[in-house]
């Protein structure tokens, strides 16, 4: 564990420091583009830190495969890179999507381009084994064949992928959301091995994938954090989802079939499979009705505008920090409670999950009760501070009708007796 812990940390270490050094180059030679209207900041600010984010999970992977061996004079990750095939097409595949995702923040690349890189990426992990092999359908656990394990492969990791970006909207969302689902799944990942397969495979490659992007991460959020100095822009957030979706793929490949006897070990065995889809329910939900409004207004479907989840948290009334804690709080319900299945009985998790729900719901929909409140006391004073007119109440016009208030005509006036002339005398 302890090993995972120094991955972790030496990850967040070089992703703080190149975050650092990004933002002031950044600063300096103006990296940052002008802000658009759908941005939530009205400040420029520079939005390549996925590139220091991919540098720190670099030189932290490196240092297990290289440098942890002497140090501990035993491999522990021996097994993690005992088929380099599957590292290196991970180390590609996440290369593919930072190239895309910096070309994509500085000259806004087209849909389709991004799309294409995407979807090359998902088919080199398949190609070199980082693929769902199995899955928990009915009494079976297996795919069925090659080809149906690259499809799957690559529409789950361009959906997760997908799903992080579009989240990609308030300071410090991603990163925080990454840490807590990252946190949960590793220890997953890890029990699962321990306890239900009970194998000693410990040291495994979605573990150490998730320990180096939750530094990465951590790392990053020190700068990334409201109001933030520097974001990770379109390389860090799919960067990220394809970490959490290339982790959640590879731990298929590490639970055999065979050592899962029962159906009651079915389900915690591939909670690790299915978390990260679970943590981000609401912005797959966002993702794919952003899908259609666009598609329906004849526009590209990954086009952008401005009515995210995020976007209306913010609407609503929530300020920038509480829409983010809002976030958090969700995952945390999500992630907790899968974790919390290997621990205690269904009814139990089905009941805590149930309880964070309605709490989420309540802080989340808050602000439409205050709003409410704040509007009727706002007519209320107004209409006792304004003067009433007696002549629009519907009283008083209906017993004028019935008693008519007769009218006085006055007299004309006489005339003025006639002056007399000068010169004229009276007798």
């Amino acid at each position: 564990m302890r090993y995972y812990l120094l991955a972790g940390l030496i990850s967040a270490a070089v992703s703080f420091v190149l975050s650092y050094v990004v933002w002031k180059l950044g600063l300096r030679y103006k990296w940052y583009p002008k802000v658009r209207e759908r941005d939530v900041h009205r400040t420029p600010t520079p939005r390549l830190g996925g590139i220091a984010m991919f540098l720190g999970i670099i030189v932290s992977l490196l240092c297990a495969w290289f440098v942890f061996p002497h140090i501990a004079g035993v491999d522990y990750f021996r097994l993690v890179f005992a088929e380099p095939g599957r590292v290196l097409a991970v180390l590609a595949g996440a290369t593919i999507i930072v190239v895309i995702g910096v070309a994509d923040d500085i000259w806004d690349l087209d849909w389709m381009t991004k799309l294409a890189g995407q979807i090359i990426a998902a088919g080199i992990l398949a190609w070199q084994g980082v693929a769902i092999v199995s899955l928990p359908i009915g009494n079976t656990l297996t795919v069925g064949s090659s080809y149906m394990s690259l499809i799957f492969t690559v529409l789950a990791v361009v959906l997760v992928m997908n799903a992080v970006n579009f989240i990609d909207g308030l300071d410090g969302l991603v990163a925080g959301v990454a840490i807590i689902a990252g946190g949960v799944f590793f220890l997953y990942s890890f029990f699962v091995n321990r306890i239900v397969v009970q194998t000693e495979f410990f040291f495994n490659l979605p573990s150490l994938l998730t320990a180096v992007l939750v530094g990465a991460c951590a790392g990053f959020l020190l700068l990334n954090w409201h109001p933030a100095k520097l974001f990770m822009g379109d390389a860090g957030a799919l960067l990220v989802g394809f970490l959490m979706a290339t982790s959640a793929v590879s731990v298929t490949g590490n639970i055999d079939p065979g050592a899962v006897h029962t159906r009651t070990e079915l389900l915690p065995a591939f909670i690790p499979i299915l978390l990260p889809f679970a943590i981000l329910v609401v912005p797959m939900l966002d993702f794919a009705l952003a899908v259609f409004r666009r598609v329906s207004a004849g526009k590209s479907p990954f086009s952008a505008d401005r009515k995210h989840l995020h976007h209306r948290l913010l609407d609503m009334g929530h300020s920038h920090l509480h829409a983010v804690l809002i976030f958090y709080g969700w995952t945390t319900v999500v992630a907790v409670g899968c974790l919390l299945f290997l621990f205690w009985p269904w009814y139990a998790v089905v009941a805590f999950v149930a309880v964070g729900f309605l709490v989420c719901a309540v802080v989340t929909f808050a602000p439409l009760g205050r709003t409410k409140r704040a509007e009727i006391a706002a007519q209320s004073a107004a209409a006792s501070a304004s003067p009433v007119d007696a002549s629009l109440d519907p009283l008083d016009r209906a017993a004028s009708r019935r008693s008519p208030v007769p009218t006085i005509t006055a007299a004309p006036a006489s005339p003025p007796p006639p002056q007399p002339t000068p010169g004229e005398h009276h007798a």
